[in-house]
Order: C-alpha cells, then sequence, then structure tokens
C-alpha cells in the first residue's frame, strides 16, 4: 500500500533508514537533504517505508507542480528490496492528482515505462574506484593524460577543507557569472548543503593552488551509500591554462583508491563536459527524466504567459 504523507506526517528516521539500507540509496534522497534544497517536500511511502519517494512539490498562481530542486541531480523510487517499471509505475500513478505538471529525474535504478510516459534519457559518469591508482590512471585518455602532465609540471599545490565561501566565490566569479537563473537564494542553499554534509562527516573539499598561492580550482564532494559525489566546483581563467582542475580530480582518485566508493561525476548531457569525465576512465550511466502535464489548454495558455513575461 503506498500512502501519500505531508511533511510533517513522515516519520524521518525511518526515512532516512530506508535510504541508508536502500539497494539504490543516493546523498540527495536523506531527510536532512531534502530539508534544505525543498523544506516542505511531501513523500510517497511503501507500507513501513519499505520504498519510498520524495514529492518536491510547489504552487503557483493556484497551480501545483513538481519538479526537481536545484542541486538533486536524481530522486524517483528508494527500495530496501527489489524494483521493477511496474513499481515505479505504481508510484507514478499515486502522485497526487493536485499535481498538474511533473518535471522530475528519477534514479538510474528506476526504469520507466517509455511506452506510457514521455521521457528524456539524461547521463551521468560514474568510476569505480576499487582498483589501485595505477590501473585507473593507466585508464584515462590521451588527453587527460596529457593535461595531467602539464599541471604536474605548473607546481600546483593540492589541499583539503577548503572554505565553501572560497569555492562558492571561485564559481560566481567565473562560470557563475553566465548563469543568469541562480540568485542569492540558490547559492545560499548550496552553502547550507556544504556545512551541512561537513557537520555530519559526509562532506569534504578540495582546492588548487598556483605556485603564486592563488586559488584557482576548488570541488566540494559528499560521501554517503559507497558513492563519492563531485557535487560542485569552481575554477577560473588559470585553471583552464594551468589543468588545475584535473589535478584536482586525479589527487581525489588517488586518495580514493583502491576503495569500496564509486566517483559520480553529477553528468553531463553537455558532450564536452561528457567528454571531460570520461576521460578519467569514468563509465556513462543513463537516468530518466519524467515529463507530464495535466493542466487544461486555459492553464497552459496562462503558464505559458507567465514564463514568457519572466523571462523579459
Amino acid at each position: 500500500m503506498i500512502t501519500h504523507l505531508i511533511n510533517s506526517e513522515i516519520d524521518k528516521d525511518k526515512w532516512d533508514n530506508c535510504i541508508l539500507n536502500s539497494i539504490n540509496g543516493i546523498t540527495y534522497a536523506y531527510s536532512w537533504y531534502l530539508d534544505i534544497v525543498h523544506e516542505d517536500w511531501e513523500a510517497l511511502v511503501e507500507n513501513d517505508y519499505e520504498r519510498v519517494m520524495p514529492l518536491t512539490i510547489n504552487t503557483k498562481y493556484g497551480i501545483s507542480y513538481f519538479f526537481q530542486p536545484f542541486f538533486t541531480q536524481q530522486l524517483g523510487v528508494f527500495s530496501v528490496s527489489n524494483l521493477s517499471p511496474q513499481i515505479i509505475d505504481n508510484f507514478i500513478q499515486n502522485i497526487p492528482a493536485k499535481v498538474k505538471v511533473i518535471d522530475y529525474n528519477f534514479n538510474h535504478f528506476n526504469t520507466l515505462d517509455t511506452s506510457k510516459y514521455e521521457v528524456v534519457e539524461n547521463t551521468n559518469y560514474l568510476l569505480d574506484l576499487i582498483s589501485d591508482y595505477s590501473k585507473l590512471k593507466a585508464s584515462y585518455s590521451t588527453n587527460t593524460k596529457r593535461n595531467l602532465k602539464k599541471a604536474e609540471s605548473e607546481n600546483l599545490t593540492f589541499m583539503k577543507s577548503i572554505k565553501p565561501e572560497d569555492i562558492i566565490e571561485l564559481f560566481r566569479n567565473n562560470k557563475g557569472a553566465e548563469i543568469d537563473t541562480w540568485d542569492d537564494t540558490n547559492y545560499l542553499v548550496l552553502r547550507r548543503l556544504m556545512y551541512a554534509a561537513i557537520h555530519k562527516g559526509m562532506g569534504v573539499t578540495f582546492g588548487v593552488f598556483s605556485e603564486f598561492n592563488e586559488l584557482c580550482a576548488a570541488a566540494f564532494f559528499i560521501k554517503t551509500n559507497s558513492r563519492l559525489i563531485f557535487l560542485f566546483s569552481g575554477s577560473n581563467d588559470l585553471a583552464r591554462a594551468n589543468g588545475a582542475m584535473t589535478y584536482l580530480i586525479d589527487s581525489v582518485i588517488k586518495i580514493n583508491s583502491p576503495g569500496t566508493q564509486i566517483l559520480d561525476f553529477e553528468g553531463s548531457n553537455n558532450e564536452n563536459l561528457a567528454r571531460y569525465y570520461k576521460g578519467f576512465g569514468a563509465s556513462r550511466v543513463a537516468y530518466h527524466r519524467l515529463k507530464i502535464n495535466r493542466l487544461s489548454v486555459v492553464q497552459k495558455i496562462l503558464m505559458n504567459i507567465y514564463n514568457t513575461v519572466n523571462r523579459k
């Protein structure tokens, strides 16, 4: 039996125990993480938290919609037992009828029935760190090896425990300046995530300094459920010239191998980024984005007008 629960009805100890013991548990689905990225999240719960699905529902102009929060690549159904397309379909069918628009990423263990739903295939890259570093390095692409060799000649310094604010600032002053969909609220959420994860012993930060002691590349990782997620990073023009980010990722691979974790690069559908992550020997893994629109014709017109106005 699948039950819809609002936030105050969720037993978060049982919820987190389900995620911890799930065959597909992942950082994004823990209650503390969801509390930060979407404070009033709701849930679908099967039986006594045997399977669960977080619902990140918002309402605007009286229309409820279900979307993927920032910094949350994959959600979907999590289970301590088996999963099947029929089980996933049962959860989709139990999404409250009040939700008129759904745009939501399921995790890569969730198989959606593409004959019933509009599904977009997204790309992620994973690297199993079980092998010795020398073996992992040998699987790097020729271009990655070349970039790493150049970086190693630049007198770079790799350091742990970089301040989250420094990583965010490095991003905002560079790549972030090109992104007009992020605002101060998004960066505040990111900062809270980073500090919460560090406090729980799950988050770790790294940085690379140039020979002139300038922070030119930095990154934040989260470790849970045998997965090391490359959640956020920042770099500047100097890093692109001296290969600092390649040096950083290689250093993280070195200190975590051999081990039981999987390095999760968190993407990407961008061909250039995908090629870059694949260059470290990572393998492509697909996950599905579900898109459903239950709006009436009039509601669709109003939503289109709203979106047009807000894009100006």
